[in-house]
């Protein structure tokens, strides 16, 4: 199993200095295809089919030296993008017509909300292969143009001029938190860039300064599937960040 992955190529298109995955190694997409279960009306946004790990998949109890990639961030809808998807779906107008960044996009979930609601422009970004992967899968199930994913780590590096850029579930490290806080800080200085933020309350962000720039927007009661797989989480809420810059 872990030969095929290692030898296997996935189309790549470039656009300037990024590298966009378009589409997916026969290898890779039939391994999420064979291991993932279609969901839709388990979460905050039935409208949006998903291809996720779910308990009647075989790698859902797996040991972790089973498991031939990274952790599979991409298989699981986290609460934090359901609210995010949500809420773009609600507010269609927030990403009309404008250039739209899914950053940490994992299973490509708000990604394809944006486009759903007619945004000129989306890129997603996951730094994991196989989410790129996992996302084409996705539009396809949603009859979606295939949404690029570049694969770089943009945080940090220099912004781009986007009109928009979402965040689901970002907060779970502090270092990563502080990388976000200051990123995002140049994003909208420089490009007066609009940054929506869908958590459910973890620590790492209620605790982190970047709360105190936060303008609450929406909080959506989580359903009891979702509550049960995030340790009891009730709810998730949607944040605009409004730094003092």
């Amino acid at each position: 199993m872990f030969a095929s992955f290692r030898h296997s190529t996935v189309g790549i298109r470039v656009v300037g200095q990024r590298c966009f995955i378009y589409t997916s190694n026969a290898d890779i997409k039939r391994f999420v295809i064979e291991n993932t279960e279609i969901i839709r009306d388990k979460s905050l946004t039935p409208e949006i089919r998903l291809s996720l790990f779910t308990p009647n998949c075989r790698f859902w109890h797996a040991r972790p030296d089973t498991w031939p990639f990274s952790d599979p961030y991409w298989a699981i809808y986290w609460p934090g993008g359901q609210a995010l998807s949500r809420y773009l779906l609600n507010n269609r107008e927030v990403s009309r017509g404008k250039k739209v960044l899914d950053l940490g996009s994992g299973c490509g979930a708000t990604a394809i909300a944006a486009k759903l609601c007619n945004a000129s422009q989306v890129v997603a970004n996951d730094i994991d292969s196989v989410a790129a992967v996992a996302i084409q899968l996705n539009c396809e199930l949603n009859n979606v143009e295939p949404i690029p994913c570049v694969t770089d780590n943009l945080i940090g590096c220099e912004s781009e001029n986007w009109d928009l850029i979402l965040l689901g579930d970002m907060f779970y490290d502090e270092d990563l938190a502080d990388s976000l806080h200051s990123w995002l800080q140049k994003c909208i200085k420089t490009h007066k860039t609009q940054v929506y933020i869908g958590d459910p309350g973890r620590a790492q962000f209620e605790s982190h300064s970047i709360k105190r720039s936060m303008q609450q927007l929406a909080q959506y009661t989580l359903p009891e599937s979702v509550r049960e797989e995030n340790y009891g989480l009730t709810s998730s809420t949607v944040w605009l960040y409004k730094p003092d810059i």
